[in-house]
C-alpha cells in the first residue's frame, strides 16, 4: 500500500473580513478550497458559533474584564433573531483529486454592531483540521461609516435590545416634536496624538480616520455621499489639520483622513 497525505491550499488567509453591511442586509463573499493530494478528500465546514460546547465556554469571565484589553473571543456578537450571523455554502462534501470547491459565506446580521466574527473550520475525514478562518464583518444603521482611533466600547454585548433615550424636547410633549421621536446617541470616537519635541523643525503627530460607504440596495439613485468635519477654524488654532476635511465618497469606497497636530506656541507642555 503507499500512505498518502491530504494536502489543500486555501484561497484566504486567517482571517476573512466582509467588511460593512448595512443592517437587516445581506452581503457574500467567497472562498476557494483547491486539492492539491492525489485522493478525494472528504470535507465538513464546522462553525464556532454552532459548536456543542459554546454555553460552556461563554461561562468564562471576558478577556477583557481579566487580564488585557486583546480581543481574544472568537465568536462576537450575534444575531437578536437567534439565528447565525454567518452561514457557510456548501457544509459538507468531497473534493476530487486535483480539483477545487467554492464556498460561499453569507453575512446578515439583525442589528449593528462592529464586532460580529465567528470561526470556520474545514474538517478532513472528519478529525483532521485543515484550514482555521476568523470571519469577521460589521453593520451600520446608516450607509456611511467613520472608523478609527482608541476602542471606546467592550467587544462583547449584552443580549437585551436597548432602545435610545427620548430626547428632552420629546419629554416636554409640545407642537413640533411627538412623544414617539427618538434621539439617537452620539457615537464617539477617541483620537490620541502623541508629539515628541526634537531640536530640529517640528514634525507634527498623525493619526487617521476612515471614512465610508456602504455599498446597499437603499437609495438606489444615490450613488456618492458627502461628508465634512465642523469647528475646523477652532480645531486649526489648537494645532491640528484635518486633510481633506470635506469630500465626496462612492458606494463601496473608503477615504482616508490625515488628522495631525503641532503644539501651538503658547501650549503648556505641563
Amino acid at each position: 500500500g503507499q500512505g498518502v497525505t491530504p494536502s489543500t491550499v486555501c484561497s484566504v488567509g486567517e482571517v476573512l473580513n466582509v467588511g460593512y453591511v448595512v443592517a437587516r442586509e445581506k452581503v457574500t463573499s467567497m472562498f476557494k478550497i483547491q486539492n492539491t493530494s492525489t485522493l478525494t478528500l472528504r470535507y465538513s465546514i464546522q462553525l464556532d458559533s454552532l459548536s456543542s460546547t459554546r454555553n460552556k465556554d461563554q461561562q468564562r469571565i471576558p478577556s477583557f474584564i481579566t487580564s488585557s484589553l486583546q480581543r481574544t473571543e472568537f465568536v462576537g456578537t450575534q444575531n437578536y433573531n437567534g439565528l447565525s450571523v454567518f452561514s457557510v455554502f456548501p457544509t459538507e462534501g468531497e473534493i476530487v483529486a486535483g480539483k477545487s470547491e467554492d464556498f460561499i459565506v453569507t453575512f446578515s446580521p439583525d442589528h449593528e454592531s462592529l464586532y460580529y466574527s465567528d470561526r470556520l473550520k474545514v474538517v478532513l475525514f472528519g478529525k483532521e483540521i485543515a484550514h482555521v478562518i476568523h470571519v469577521k464583518g460589521a453593520a451600520r444603521d446608516h450607509p456611511m461609516f467613520v472608523e478609527g482611533g482608541i476602542p471606546l466600547d467592550v467587544p462583547v454585548e449584552s443580549l437585551a435590545v436597548t432602545f435610545p433615550t427620548p430626547s428632552r424636547e420629546a419629554l416636554k410633549g409640545g407642537n413640533e416634536l411627538p412623544l414617539t421621536q427618538l434621539q439617537e446617541p452620539v457615537k464617539s470616537i477617541l483620537l490620541s496624538l502623541e508629539y515628541i519635541e526634537g531640536e530640529s523643525s517640528p514634525t507634527p503627530a498623525v493619526t487617521e480616520l476612515k471614512v465610508g460607504s456602504i455599498q446597499t440596495a437603499q437609495f438606489p439613485s444615490k450613488k456618492s455621499v458627502e461628508f465634512g468635519f465642523d469647528s475646523l477654524p477652532l480645531l486649526q488654532q489648537k494645532g491640528f489639520t484635518i486633510q481633506p476635511g470635506k469630500g465626496t465618497i462612492e458606494r463601496g469606497q473608503v477615504k482616508r483622513i490625515s488628522v495631525s497636530w503641532v503644539p501651538p506656541a503658547d501650549f503648556r507642555v505641563s
